[in-house]
């Protein structure tokens, strides 16, 4: 399985960014996924999951309302679009995931993935 995170990089605050994972060599049916980033000196956090179980999605409360995860499943796709970036939101963004059967909370907030994607940059200047 191969995570493959794109779409990051440089915008003011107030902009908006789509970031892409796609992914390969997945056959599971049923899967869990997530974007997670971190920002220097801080912890890994999560940000938005998505179970294909039962189509949930899960956002913290700091990006809910602005960014949005989404699906194409021909594609083996998943976004982020990201709208009224913030100067906070800037972090390495990584997307990962797992075979899972659950729902989004949980995935996003017990550290279900184990199959990760290099980061992408996401710079949000002020």
């Amino acid at each position: 399985v191969q995570l493959q995170a794109s779409g990051g990089g440089l915008v003011q605050a107030g902009a908006s960014m789509r970031l892409a994972c796609t992914m390969s060599g997945f056959t599971h049916f049923f899967y869990g996924i997530g974007w997670y980033r971190q920002a220097p000196g801080k912890r890994r956090e999560e940000v938005s999951c998505f179970s294909s179980a039962d189509n949930s999605t899960y956002y913290s409360d700091s990006v809910k309302g602005r960014f949005t995860i989404s699906r194409d499943a021909a594609k083996n796709t998943v976004y982020l679009d990201m709208n009224r970036l913030k100067p906070e939101d800037t972090a390495v963004y990584y997307c990962a995931s797992a075979r899972y059967k659950g729902g989004s909370e949980y995935f996003c907030l017990m550290n279900v993935a184990d199959h990760w994607g290099q980061g992408t940059q996401v710079t949000v200047s002020s």
